[in-house]
């Protein structure tokens, strides 16, 4: 409900109301809000690295964010609702963790999409209303988000979380930023300039950071026996004759 329902509403939401930058920057404080929960609820702990990759993953969305924001305006109450989006998503995945214990990936991905479709029936009649009204291409990107977008990247999500915790998981998603710039500019030739780049390299930099393993301390050998102090050797037996 909270990532499937509650996320997914609210960031819709947030987004008519704030421009893509400021959304993008709000919405990643979600990691953060993730390995704060993993490291409480989920005894993950919090490891140096990845709190100072998180960070540091952070600067580069803001940059990237602010970079892309141009001249768009942005409401209190669109700020308020990214920031919902963002703990909704955070506590998503931290509930999802201990879930994939008992269930396999596409079955947490399966049920996950079944709450959030009951979650989002009070919406049918509007979607009705509006899908006749809507032209091809819309239906089409609303079908490919479907199937892409949810479908396969959150059931693979799933297989990795499963697999790792959920800081580190959490973590990773700061490479998205990097990659949306890619992307658009080899498939939209958007070309992106160097403030962009510069903030794609930042966030690239902070999830290598974050998923390096702490150093640890070389263990000292085990200290050989000393001698013996004289006389402790054990008095010979004598034989009998």
């Amino acid at each position: 409900m909270l990532w499937f329902g509650v996320y997914m509403v609210v960031l819709n939401w947030g987004e008519q109301k704030v421009d893509a930058g400021t959304a993008s920057m709000v919405v990643n404080v979600g990691p953060m809000v993730i390995a704060l929960l993993g490291g409480w609820l989920l005894k993950e702990g919090f490891p140096p690295l990845l709190l100072l990759g998180m960070g540091v993953s952070f600067v580069g969305a803001v940059v990237v964010g602010f970079s892309t924001s141009g001249e768009g305006s942005s409401s209190v109450l669109g700020v308020l609702l990214c920031l919902l989006a963002a703990v909704a998503y955070g506590g998503g995945v931290v509930s999802q963790k201990p879930a994939l214990r008992h269930a396999t990936a596409m079955q947490a991905t399966t049920f996950g999409c079944l709450i959030g479709t009951v979650c989002c029936l009070p919406f049918s009649g509007q979607l009705v209303s509006q899908v006749s009204e809507a032209p091809l291409s819309a239906t089409l990107n609303v079908v490919y988000l479907g199937l892409f977008p949810t479908a396969l990247a959150f059931s693979t999500w799933a297989y990795a979380l499963s697999r790792t915790t959920a800081g580190k998981m959490g973590a990773t998603t700061y490479a998205v930023p990097a990659v949306v710039v890619l992307i658009s500019w080899l498939a939209l030739r958007e070309v992106p300039g160097w403030v962009t780049l510069l903030g794609g390299v930042i966030c690239l930099g902070g999830v290598a950071v974050s998923r390096r393993r702490g150093v640890r301390a070389p263990q000292e050998p085990p200290a050989a026996p000393g001698p013996e102090p004289a006389g402790s050797e054990a008095p010979a037996t004598e034989t009998t004759r």
